[in-house]
């Protein structure tokens, strides 16, 4: 199938960042880099916080939304179908695979069913009593657990329980701000990243990133203040490892019926394990994020980056769920 993409000289583009879920500070980020790089290259981009513009004013403002939105709102299909509602061609995947990444125990259900290594899990529904999760993880799972809200990312909530008190604690909090969250078995790893892109209508595999922390794990701190951690990429990780995170990525892709750009996150664990944690349809687009260190590893500047991204929203297919 061949498909038109405009020249993007020609057209308005809309920024989406901000929106109303926790990690609004990382969408802005996001979205000012993004919006930066449009405008330096030539390019006529605006800064759209769907906090605060309806969308049903975008269509008389932009041709097409760059999506910088993160969390929920943002990247788990909701936002996605009200711009396919008012036909607005928009950045990342559609509103199928958008739910299935924002919702981590249905896409590890997924990665099970087709075989690929994740963290053993199970689901805790608020509605179950604490005692009773207790006796669920102690029977399942056993200690250390890592505990997170079913959807959501950034590390927001996330932490290693040791036991069961420490997990009574965990659980109490999650209760107040999470309707739905998961316990899963603690592994202990390298964090690692691989990068999707698609270029010119074919999708390129970006070079492993990988990061060392003194952290207990790859936190929000972490995640944020370049000096609790140290970054590679490319991976120093052995070329065995770093290619079956890469083939994995690639399969995730597909499977889920990612477009245009994907994150898919793993541990590189003791023993040569390759576990997957989880995926991000909409990754940061900060200059110094993830996703341009690994980009900028293939050769591939931040602006042309960004570019690549918006030239996205025109080779979806007909149809894309």
């Amino acid at each position: 199938m061949s498909v038109t993409v405009p020249d993007i000289a020609t057209i308005r583009i809309g920024v989406l960042c901000g929106g109303d879920s926790p990690e609004r500070p990382g969408s802005l980020a996001s979205g000012e880099h993004a919006a930066k790089a449009l405008v330096e290259a030539g390019l006529t981009a605006e800064l759209i916080d769907p906090a605060q513009v309806p969308l049903s004013a975008l269509s008389g403002r932009s041709d097409v939304a760059l999506l910088a939105l993160h969390g929920l709102g943002g990247e788990d299909g909701k936002i996605q179908g009200a711009l396919d509602t008012f036909g607005i061609p928009y950045t990342g995947s559609g509103v199928m695979a958008s739910a299935i990444g924002m919702h981590k125990p249905t896409f590890k259900a997924m990665l099970a069913r087709e075989r690929v290594d994740t963290p053993s899990w199970t689901v805790i529904n608020s509605s179950l009593s604490t005692s009773a999760t207790l006796s669920v993880v102690r029977h399942s799972l056993g200690y250390p657990v890592f505990v997170k809200p079913s959807s959501g990312g950034g590390s927001l909530a996330a932490g290693i329980a040791r036991d069961e008190t420490e997990l009574r604690r965990m659980i109490e909090a999650a209760r107040a701000d999470y309707a739905e969250y998961m316990v899963e078995e603690y592994v202990r790893g390298i964090p690692c990243t691989v990068g999707l892109i698609e270029i010119e209508g074919r999708v390129t595999t970006l070079p492993v990133h990988d990061v060392e922390t003194d952290r207990e794990f790859y936190d929000y701190e972490a995640k944020h203040d370049p000096a609790q951690r140290t970054e590679h990429c490319p991976s120093i990780l052995p070329a065995p490892v770093t290619e079956i995170m890469q083939y994995t990525a690639r399969r995730i892709f597909h499977m889920i019926g990612a477009h245009g750009v994907l994150r898919v996150d793993f541990l590189a664990g003791a023993g040569g394990r390759v576990t997957c944690l989880e995926v991000n349809t909409l990754p940061g687009l900060s200059e110094r994020g993830n996703l341009a260190t690994m980009a900028r590893a293939a050769s591939i500047p931040y602006p042309a980056l960004v570019q690549h991204i918006v030239r996205t929203a025109y080779t979806k297919p007909p149809y894309l769920p």
